[in-house]
């Protein structure tokens, strides 16, 4: 009887997984409307909208599901996500996370290389967590803890989202993590940081 019962929560876990997982084939029928931002594939063309491509599938389900919560705010996405389901959040998720990211256009290589030193290594003094700390020495994030993979974002997203925590614009950061960070960063250390980020290889 343990045995049995044993077998059936395991079973159930896996079926969990799974669905958890989403379906691929799914999400890109359903992901036609995210298109005329993202592309089709998950690569935008406008620097000011992020990269889907080859993102965590655990980031993307919790930055859906925050913004169809109203956890985080955008009037394009609130608008996008309110009519998501679950299945949706986790089909979508499956697709963009599976799909190939493109090389970032090209960086200011003065600029790339201050916001490197940050990004590795941060600033203690001032309380600056190095970057890699959380998302990796390669920007390739963490999809268990729900950080992003940074590698070839846009750099003029990424300074959009680092001002928007910084200015409390933002706010759906695991304990604040990120406003913490940001609040303690100049205009050039974001730029120099989003240009080093742009161009990272993983």
């Amino acid at each position: 009887m343990n045995k049995w019962l044993l077998s059936s929560a395991l079973l159930l876990a896996i079926a969990g997984t799974a669905q958890a997982a989403g379906d691929a084939a799914a999400g890109k029928t359903r992901s036609a409307p995210c298109a005329g931002c993202h592309n089709p594939d998950g690569n935008s063309v406008n620097p000011q909208w992020p990269k889907l491509a080859g993102q965590h599938a655990s980031y993307i389900m919790k930055q859906l599901r925050d913004f169809k919560a109203g956890a985080r705010k955008d009037p394009l996405m609130t608008a996008q996500a309110a009519p998501l389901t679950e299945t949706d959040i986790q089909n979508l998720a499956a697709y963009f996370s599976g799909q190939k990211t493109k090389p970032a256009q090209a960086t200011d290589a003065a600029l790339a290389k201050k916001g490197e030193m940050l990004f590795r290594g941060g600033d203690t003094k001032r309380g600056v967590t190095a970057c890699a700390a959380c998302h990796g020495p390669t920007g390739m994030g963490n999809p268990q803890a729900k950080f992003p993979r940074l590698a070839n974002q846009h750099a003029t997203y990424i300074e959009k989202a680092l001002k928007d925590f910084r200015s409390g614009a933002r706010a759906n950061d695991a304990g604040q993590m990120m406003r913490n960070i940001a609040a303690r960063m100049s205009d050039d250390e974001i730029a120099a940081v989003a240009q080093y980020i742009q161009g990272l290889q993983p």
